[in-house]
């Protein structure tokens, strides 16, 4: 076995995951040290870029074909590192000010991220659980991070409880899918691969835990509560990192596992998944007050968005779920990112949208940062976020499945009625008292701007899907 040649392969997890060893030591050392929120920020960079490295390369495995590095993965694993290396940019400057700057929210952000990492690549059933665990298990510890507040507990409860329990219908699936193939491969699942009652079953029960990590409906139950409770920059990390994770692995299991079957048809499962969660998630969020819940019931819509892609079923199909995960991390961490800034401010209170009310002109390069995120989750021309939904859409209309792709523009127009709410309150009303605020800091403002360039950019030269990426996935 090429021990060193399998380390280089999961480099970018491995880096990760020594920066977050570091960084618990440095804190038994040292409590609060400064130098933490550097380490990290350099450690994602440095795992950035070699990720980055690996786009070009034809898929190949590692440590005995329990990893995937390459192609796909390389994709998910930009998307993922992308995604954590704003969110700890945002991080810093927020947790100070609400005065949970702890030295172990980095590490844990590290350690999910090498489970994100390893999940995003994982060929065997056996790496995808501990990749799956790994990264669960430290966003509950995050997601309960303001535990001396009521909701903070609640919350971070709920999310573990039915983590756990999700956790065991994937488990189950797998151990069903082993006795009835006889592997735990992906791969070697997707070979043996029949219409047995054992096999169906396991797959799924298999599909039911990831459907619960995406927030699909009818798994979504925990989604708003815990959104809601996180310290807002970590939760733009939960809904955009992890979800990017257990989309590119839903991705290899789809491709490689659960082939077609005379009888079997799992497109036909995920399209119905897909048309209750994109109407729910934007029915739901019509009626949402409170900001952090509305955008948590518009993940949720996403999600379906996205699984409308995989309904597809063909390399055009996970081509354009891989660029949407893209579009979505982008502009959710940017409005997840304003949304915080607004929120740190003394005397606002995000329990209702009104008290956005005229804010737009005291900050204008916050408000027109928020429009633009907005407009682009709407999926309005020229942002990534209408190029991401016209790949997934278009996916399906060539996959012939023309009213799944109705479902979706449907619920999509639904969707601008809410978005566009926030901005009428931003705006377009006089505010009801006079609240002063603060500058951002200079990392935060640039991260912000940075993901706005990015969602202009992207919106007007989607070079992505179109070209080495369709490559990439043509092999499936």
């Amino acid at each position: 076995m090429d021990y060193l040649g399998d380390l280089q392969a999961f480099l970018p997890g491995v880096i990760t995951a020594a920066a977050g060893l570091l960084v618990i030591t440095i804190e038994a050392l040292k409590s609060g040290h400064k130098s933490v929120f550097w380490i990290t920020a350099l450690s994602v960079l440095a795992a950035s870029f070699f990720a980055i490295q690996d786009l070009g390369m034809p898929m190949k495995e590692a440590f005995s074909g329990m990893l995937v590095y390459g192609g796909t993965a390389a994709f998910g694993n930009v998307i993922i590192l992308v995604g954590t290396l704003f969110c700890v940019f945002l991080s810093s400057d927020y947790l100070e000010r609400i005065e949970h700057n702890y030295s172990e929210v980095y590490a844990m952000m590290l350690f999910a991220t090498s489970g994100m990492l390893c999940l995003a690549g994982a060929n065997d059933l056996i790496s995808l659980f501990l990749g799956l665990e790994t990264m669960s298990i430290c966003l509950y510890v995050l997601a309960g991070l303001i535990k001396n507040e009521k909701e903070g507990a609640e919350g971070a409860l709920k999310y573990f409880l039915l983590g756990a329990f999700s956790t065991g219908f994937l488990l189950y699936g797998a151990a069903l899918l082993y006795g009835a193939t006889g592997t735990t491969s992906i791969l070697g699942i997707g070979a043996a691969a029949s219409s047995d009652l054992l096999f169906v079953a396991g797959a799924a029960l298999l599909l039911i835990g990831f459907l619960f990590k995406i927030s699909a409906v009818p798994f979504h139950m925990w989604t708003p509560d815990v959104y809601q409770a996180t310290p807002t920059t970590l939760t733009a990390y939960m809904a955009t990192a992890s979800k990017a994770a257990t989309f590119m692995a839903m991705i290899l299991v789809l491709s490689r596992a659960l082939p077609a079957v005379e009888g079997l048809d799992w497109q036909v499962v995920l399209s119905i998944v897909a048309i209750i969660t994109m109407i729910f998630g934007n029915i739901i969020a019509l009626v949402q007050d409170n900001i952090k819940r509305m955008l948590a019931y518009s993940s949720i819509a996403h999600a379906g968005y996205a699984l409308v892609g995989l309904s597809a079923g063909t390399p055009e199909g996970y081509s354009s779920v891989a660029f949407y995960l893209f579009a979505y991390t982008i502009m959710n961490v940017g409005a997840f990112g304003v949304v915080a800034y607004y929120e740190r401010n003394k005397g606002l209170d995000f329990s209702d949208v009104t008290n956005l009310a005229g804010l737009g002109f005291q900050k204008p390069l916050m408000g027109v940062m928020m429009s633009l995120f907005l407009f682009s989750l709407a999926g309005i021309p020229p942002f990534v976020g209408f190029v991401g939904k016209y790949y997934v859409f278009a996916a399906a209309i060539n996959a012939n499945m023309i009213p799944l792709a109705i479902a979706g523009v449907l619920a999509s127009a639904a969707s601008v009625y809410y978005y566009l709410r926030v901005m009428v309150y931003l705006y377009f009303r006089e505010a009801y008292k006079e609240i002063e605020l603060f500058d951002p800091a200079l990392l935060y403002k640039g991260a912000l701007i940075i993901l706005a360039v990015l969602t202009v950019y992207y919106g007007i030269e989607p070079v992505l899907p179109t070209t080495g990426l369709m490559d990439i996935l043509s092999s499936f």
